[in-house]
């Protein structure tokens, strides 16, 4: 059964964000809450570097379950990691965690013992900053994720197979991405195929399409478009979407159209959902 290799140090896996940073990704996101898509997008990246450190701590410290890359593409293509990281591709987790570019204070509404919420400051590492200039070169994005792809599984040949999470608000303006897309998925390791999981951030508002399982009601080709480069979901991210309340089928695709804020954060966490870790 594919998508079941244990997760160790010695086997572990990658997961690779390709962000769009065209100019476009300035514009305000759907949704109750006036944000740039850039800076919720950045924002929820960030978070997930954190809770994935977290999640893989332990008593000697961050364990490398995970390797991590953060691409860019809009004026250029390329690392999107800022700091000591900046320009670097695939990072082992325990890197990441060590090295944040910064650390930015946040106001959290916490409970207050009382039935109520009291508002308190908690530290937000950064590791990604927003960016919105250029145009959305998909295409290249995807050559740039496909080749990562390529030296990861040739790496680890029986792990499970990297996943990688293209986060975007707008049409490829380099052309049709579905070969580059297909180029992704036909590298696999012994437990299956690489992932690729399509995101769309939108300024329309209206409720999400999530993890559906067919083209049908997708507005327009691009939507389309985006529904055919995404993966089947693996049975225990399903499991775990439909613990969340999505609707899921075996056809239920990895991918998302006009995503708000909610949406986004719930996406990542469900799209980088690991198997056992050891």
């Amino acid at each position: 059964m594919p998508y079941t290799a244990e997760i160790s140090r010695s086997n572990p896996t990658s997961i690779i964000f390709l962000v769009d940073q065209s100019t476009s990704m300035s514009d305000p996101i759907g949704g109750e809450v006036p944000q740039q898509k850039a800076d919720v997008v950045a924002d929820a990246i960030n978070r997930l570097l954190t809770e994935l450190s977290v999640k893989c701590a332990k008593e000697e410290g961050v364990r490398d379950y995970f390797h991590v890359a953060v691409v860019g593409y809009g004026a250029t293509v390329g690392s999107a990691f800022a700091g000591s990281l900046a320009g670097r591709d695939i990072v082992p987790l325990s890197e990441v965690a060590d090295n944040p570019a910064r650390v930015d204070e946040r106001s959290k509404k916490v409970p207050d013992g009382a039935g109520g919420l009291v508002e308190t400051v908690v530290n937000f590492p950064l590791w990604m900053d927003p960016v919105a200039h250029g145009g959305t070169p998909m295409n290249r994005a995807l050559q740039y994720a496909e080749s990562l792809v390529a030296g990861w599984t040739e790496r680890y040949p029986a792990g499970f197979p990297p996943i990688v999470i293209n986060l975007t608000d707008g049409e490829s303006t380099d052309g049709d991405p579905t070969a580059a897309a297909e180029a992704i998925t036909s590298h696999a390791t012994a437990d299956g195929a690489a992932l690729l999981f399509n995101l769309h951030v939108s300024a329309a508002g209206g409720t999400p399409t999530a993890f559906p399982d067919s083209a049908d009601g997708l507005p327009d080709s691009y939507a389309r478009t985006l529904f055919s480069m995404s993966s089947p979901l693996p049975s225990h991210m399903r499991s775990y979407a439909a613990s969340q309340g999505q609707r899921v089928s075996e056809t239920t695709r990895g991918f998302v159209y006009n995503a708000d804020i909610t949406t986004v954060v719930q996406f990542l966490d469900i799209g980088t959902r690991a198997t056992e870790l050891r």
